[in-house]
């Protein structure tokens, strides 16, 4: 660490946040957490680290405590994710995660924030042509989440151009998983994840798993995603860190995966080897827009921070996410 500042993460009460957190926290960053609950709990904050319950928006508010803390940069993971949501309340997407964004982006300008790392998406590149997915594919989301997270990133080049300010943008595929030591997890109710779903099927919280379409182009029938751990991505974000500490003058966007897939049935096939029991699979029809496969091409990230995962193992992603399931029954959610 070469510099001596406070990282504020916003929605760090959140699933990937709060990872982040703890992150930060174990390389020795002093941390504060904007949240305004709405999706995450205050349980989730470690209880040395300061929350502050507020809307990034309330710009009254985070130049406060940006103020108050000598926030030096910006970890950003407030925002809305569930995709259909989006389709059918667009209007929220563009208002959670662009305007909202926006709004914390004058405020960094004008508490002299120099750093500022967006937790961005996959999403932004739509069906891709070719797979792995490399970053300067072709850009077409087809939903508004992913227009939203793409506004963004528009948004902080422009800024960048402008201002004393440099950003990582990191395109995440499919996040899994919980902290191996058991202190943060996936926590939300109907959470739309696989293998969240999966995990709460083998709990006995649902009855069954549904595979959506058996006809893709891909070895056995069903759509392949590219699964990163949530701590391995979460330490992504610290490396990121002082990447753009050490120089200034440069911007990243970049690409988090482990550049291989599985399938559902392969997703389900290792939670059944975990849990030495049978999930109830249900076969359903395709739903709109999902492609086939979608996998990271993460040579970028690979060459530009020392960031080597750790914990790229699908049964090992399948067992944290499991122990976090079962403890889940302790906490009020």
């Amino acid at each position: 660490m070469t510099e001596r500042f406070t990282v504020m993460v916003t929605g760090g009460a959140g699933y990937i946040g709060s990872h982040a957190v703890l992150a930060l926290r174990d390389a020795g960053w002093p941390v504060v957490v904007i949240d305004n609950l709405v999706t995450g709990f205050d349980w989730a904050v470690p209880e040395d680290v300061p929350l502050v319950v507020a809307d990034i928006a309330d710009g009254e508010r985070v130049r406060a405590t940006m103020g108050e803390h000598r926030v030096g940069a910006v970890m950003h993971f407030a925002g809305s994710v569930v995709v259909p949501e989006s389709v059918a309340d667009p209007l929220k997407y563009y208002r959670n995660n662009t305007g909202a964004t926006a709004a914390l982006l004058e405020s960094a300008v004008a508490c002299g924030v120099r750093h500022f790392i967006f937790s961005s998406t996959a999403a932004t590149y739509g069906i891709p042509d070719a797979v792995p997915v490399r970053e300067d594919a072709a850009t077409r989301p087809i939903n508004p989440y992913g227009t939203s997270k793409l506004m963004t990133e528009a948004m902080l080049r422009d800024v960048a151009a402008a201002h004393a300010i440099n950003y990582c943008a990191l395109r995440y595929f499919n996040v899994a998983g919980a902290d191996p030591q058991g202190r943060s997890g996936q926590s939300t109710v109907g959470a739309t994840h696989l293998i969240k779903v999966a995990v709460e099927a083998a709990t006995g919280k649902r009855e069954s798993v549904s595979v959506y379409g058996t006809d893709f182009d891909t070895p056995d029938g069903t759509g392949v995603r590219d699964y990163i751990h949530v701590s391995d991505l979460a330490e992504a974000h610290v490396h990121a860190l002082d990447a753009l500490i050490a120089d200034p003058t440069a911007s990243h966007i970049m690409n988090c995966g482990y550049g291989r897939g599985f399938s559902v049935l392969e997703v389900f096939d290792a939670v059944d080897r975990v849990t030495n029991m049978k999930l109830l699979r249900k076969l359903e029809g395709r739903r709109a827009g999902d492609p086939d496969a979608l996998v990271a091409d993460n040579g970028r990230i690979l060459a530009t921070l020392p960031w080597r995962p750790k914990r790229d193992d699908l049964e090992t992603i399948v067992a944290d996410a499991l122990a976090w399931e079962r403890k889940l029954a302790g906490h009020k959610c």
